[in-house]
């Protein structure tokens, strides 16, 4: 595990952001690719389950993706902002260790989050999977790009564009997380009814019927 202490940390910190962003993007590319798979595939109440997951999940990681790249940018005008009082990027991410650390735990979070949302969708929109675990899923994107606002919090200048923008797609991640867990529960119901309306009646026997 890397650690504060190391002589690199400004290049630790860009290369863990870097691969949060790029985490992202395949998870929004790879969501894409489904979306298209299961427009040839499938019909009727199944295409209309997977249009609406993995529509909200691809709303869910545009929205992350913007994030990353808001926090990004502020994580950059706030170690300047300190280059500025003096010393360099390294020397403030060892200063500040705990600071650094919760923004590298944050980030990775996150990029884990989205790797495991792709997952989890495929699993639903194929059947194999459970809806409460996409809801639990995108919940956790939730709690870790909270963290990394949180984190950004603690040392950015409020009056900053950039804090105003981290502040503005984190708002956009809770309302799209909101959006998947709607969509999930919504699709659970139709996929639990369609069962039920699936039943062949001649099968059952007259008590079964009663």
């Amino acid at each position: 595990q890397r650690r504060v202490r190391d002589t690199n940390m400004d290049n630790i910190v860009d290369q863990e952001m870097a691969a949060t962003a790029s985490a992202v993007n395949e998870a929004a590319a790879r969501i894409q690719e489904m979306q298209n798979n299961s427009r040839q595939k499938y019909s009727g109440i199944e295409l209309e389950v997977s249009e609406k997951i993995l529509g909200s999940c691809t709303d869910l990681m545009s929205s992350v993706r913007e994030l990353i790249i808001s926090s990004a940018a502020l994580q950059k005008e706030i170690v300047v902002g300190s280059q500025n009082l003096g010393g360099s990027a390294t020397d403030f991410y060892k200063k500040h260790s705990r600071w650094t650390e919760g923004l590298l735990s944050a980030a990775k979070a996150v990029g884990w989050g989205a790797h495991t949302l792709v997952g989890t969708a495929d699993e639903v929109v194929s059947g194999s999977g459970k809806f409460e675990q996409l809801e639990v899923t995108s919940h956790e994107i939730a709690a870790s790009t909270a963290q990394l606002v949180a984190a950004s919090r603690v040392k950015a200048d409020k009056d900053s564009p950039h804090f105003g923008k981290v502040i503005g797609a984190s708002k956009s991640v809770a309302t799209a997380t909101a959006t998947v867990v709607a969509a999930s529960k919504q699709c659970m119901k139709m996929t639990e009814e369609s069962k039920i309306v699936g039943v062949d009646y001649s099968q059952l026997s007259a008590v079964q019927v009663k």
